[in-house]
């Protein structure tokens, strides 16, 4: 028995990844592959039965799974980040989720004949979306700017605030059920304790992060370890306040100023992508294929209502008062698929109402389930070309990531920004995030491949990489990252390859690609060039100033980074360049060496300009000193002639010829 726990658990975590790789590949989310992973080997196979195999450990697993989520979750329920991103988002979080929230729980009472307690706890269930499945529809559909940022922001908030809601359900559900307790007393109590227990842990935790009371190896560790200490604890001083205590830790140390948990929360997220993984693949094989079946038309209308009524009334009403369009709400109308928060959390709680014999409990997770694959499967097959169609979806990318933030990025930066190109610049360095906050540049602190970057950092609008960055480790895990997410041809690094030993060396194929703005430009010799005065600077290329024109005044030294084209596309210099065609803006860096030959020539510009003006001048002297003899001496001749005729000495007819002749 032992050996077959051993070998369903190393199995369940191969076929996680591979789901996830899945997903990735084929830009989907990764909740599709892990459903239909789990379904196939559980209801369609019976090969995996996590009831017989884990047994009493199964509730264990599940329930510790659920805990590290939700605190997962509630860390990233930043109050300040919420008012940064709009009022739409405000709106759809908090207005939005009881409107969601009264319209579901309505539907299931009176479509499925639930009793009310049940009906409003699959309600608040069902009210999250969340980032795993929000983010991979976005990528593939690719809608604008706006839209991306609204839909993404609120599957990252609402999260936390759902399932702290459904928590908030549930626990009026346990303790009303139970006739030996009174229900406002013992839902007092329970709230009190997980409210101040969970308010005390993360003030406490806090105060151990913010005076380093831990060395760095042991900070991740202890957090994960201490949050489930108080989950347990939690529960054994009052049962079924742990999740509640949990969700508040994480919501306290999210906005307890000078804590830093950027690493803390790209930890517990890559622990939570192989506890989703796992968790999802066990509870779609405990799916009953024949209790979704027996929903009947009852939970086809719950999924109606789901996706044509409460999505459509919250998006227009939380709406109200923002710059959105009508196709733009309409866009988000149909943008809401569920994940695996819904379905983790529900399978949780209908175990716990099960082993409290509530009725209908048995009912909530196929058809938490069914929620789940019909928003998924139907809004992935047509978001996009409900997008083309409402004429929403973002134009080609012609945005830059920047990865590395010095001030040849920040100066590069600042001229694309005012060029209207989208520029986004990452880094690992506060001191060069912090300086290109203060130039208003878009920013993102860490590392742009890793897991918390995947999902916070905004990519909307952003077609291509540049990498000038002096991290020799990092820079090739950068590149690779996102050769998968934009392709080889979209991601640009500089030269910093050394000749050393073999160990230090970079693979050809690698190294191939290593010649932005140039073969031989490295970060090293950009960082030299800037400390001794080098310039960014735009030139209008035009019939009249051409590139030869360029270079002959800057010289060779002039480094072309990047140029704009009238039609709005942004070319990335690289390699062995040389066509610089007319009508373009050319970006370039000019060392002090260009500067000085640009004024050399635009001095002898102007003296040869000088010299041309004093010829033109002196000729036009000529030409008037010569114009007024001439004038003169006609002026003669013509007295002569005039005074023959006056004198009658000569015939006035001969007298005119010979003054024409003269003349």
């Amino acid at each position: 028995m032992v050996e077959q726990i051993t070998g369903m658990l190393a199995l369940i975590g191969v076929l996680s990844l591979f789901c996830q790789w899945l997903g990735w590949k084929l830009r989907l989310p990764a909740i599709l592959p892990l459903l239909l992973c789990g379904l196939t080997l559980g209801p369609g196979l019976g090969f995996l039965n996590p009831d017989v195999i884990f047994g009493n450990l199964l509730f264990p697993i599940i329930s510790l799974g659920v805990a590290v989520i939700l605190f997962e979750g509630a860390l990233t329920l930043n109050f300040k980040e919420i008012k940064d991103h709009g009022r739409m988002v405000t709106h759809l979080v908090t207005i939005g989720t009881v409107i969601t929230w009264a319209c579901i729980s309505t539907a299931t009472f009176y479509l499925l004949d639930f009793s009310w307690e049940i009906a409003l706890l699959f309600g608040a269930l069902v009210v999250v979306t969340g980032p795993t499945v929000i983010v991979p529809m976005l990528r593939s559909v690719r809608p604008k700017s706006q839209l991306a940022s609204i839909l993404r922001w609120e599957g990252i908030v609402i999260d936390p605030i759902g399932a702290l809601l459904a928590v908030l359900v549930f626990e009026y559900i346990t303790v009303s059920g139970d006739p030996t307790t009174h229900v406002l007393y013992a839902l007092g109590s329970m709230l009190s304790l997980g409210l101040g227990l969970g308010a005390a842990a993360g003030y406490l935790t806090g105060q151990i992060l913010r005076r380093n009371l831990l060395p760095h190896y042991l900070r991740n560790t202890a957090v994960l370890t201490l949050m489930l200490g108080i989950f347990v604890g939690s529960n054994l001083l009052q049962e079924e306040s742990g999740l509640l205590t949990v969700t508040v830790m994480g919501i306290w140390l999210a906005n307890m100023r000078g804590v830093d948990i950027a690493e803390i929360l790209e930890f517990k997220e890559t622990l939570t992508v192989l506890l989703i993984s796992a968790l999802f693949i066990l509870l779609a094989a405990r799916l009953d294929s024949n209790a979704m079946l027996d929903l009947g038309w009852g939970g086809l209308g719950v999924l109606a209502v789901t996706m044509l009524l409460a999505r459509p009334l919250s998006i227009w009403v939380s709406g109200i008062g923002t710059s959105l369009s009508r196709a733009d709400k309409w866009f988000l109308c149909w943008i809401a698929p569920r994940g695996i928060v819904a379905a983790a959390v529900s399978s949780l709680f209908a175990i716990k109402l099960e082993a409290n014999n509530v009725q209908g409990a048995d009912a909530i997770v196929p058809l938490v389930f069914l929620i789940i694959i019909g928003t998924v499967v139907i809004q992935s097959l047509t978001a996009g070309r409900w997008a083309r169609f409402l004429g929403v979806k973002a134009d080609s990318a012609q945005g830059l990531l920047i990865f590395g933030a010095s001030k040849f990025s920040r100066e590069l930066a600042k001229i694309l920004k005012a060029k209207d190109v989208k520029v986004l610049l990452a880094d690992n360095n506060w001191d060069n995030i912090r300086l290109a906050r203060m130039d208003n540049i878009p920013v993102y602190f860490g590392n742009p491949a890793s897991e918390h970057a995947e999902t916070y950092m905004d990519l909307t609008g952003i077609g291509r990489v540049l990498i000038i960055s002096p991290y020799r480790q990092l820079n090739p895990l950068v590149s690779f990252h996102f050769q998968d997410f934009f392709g080889t041809k979209k991601v640009f690094g500089l030269n910093n390859t050394e000749v050393g030993s073999a160990r230090h060396q970079l693979s050809e194929s690698y190294k191939q690609r290593l010649c932005l703005f140039g073969d031989a430009v490295s970060y090293a010799k950009i960082a030299s060039l800037m400390a001794r005065g080098a310039q960014l600077k735009v030139t209008n290329l035009t019939e009249n100033f051409s590139f030869e024109h360029f270079r002959k005044r800057y010289g060779e030294t002039a480094m072309p980074l990047v140029y704009l084209t009238k039609e709005g596309k942004v070319v990335v210099v690289s390699g062995n360049d040389t066509v610089f065609p007319n009508g373009i803006e050319l970006i370039s860096l000019l060392p002090i060496e260009a500067l000085e030959e640009a004024k050399v020539q635009q001095a002898i510009a102007e003296r040869e300009a000088q010299e041309a003006q004093e010829k033109a001048a002196a000729e036009a002297a000529l030409a008037k000193i010569k114009a007024d003899e001439e004038a003169e001496q006609l002026r003669l001749v013509q007295a002569e002639a005039k005074v023959a005729i006056e004198d009658n000495t000569a015939d006035p007819l001969q007298a005119a010829d010979e003054t024409l002749a003269k003349s």
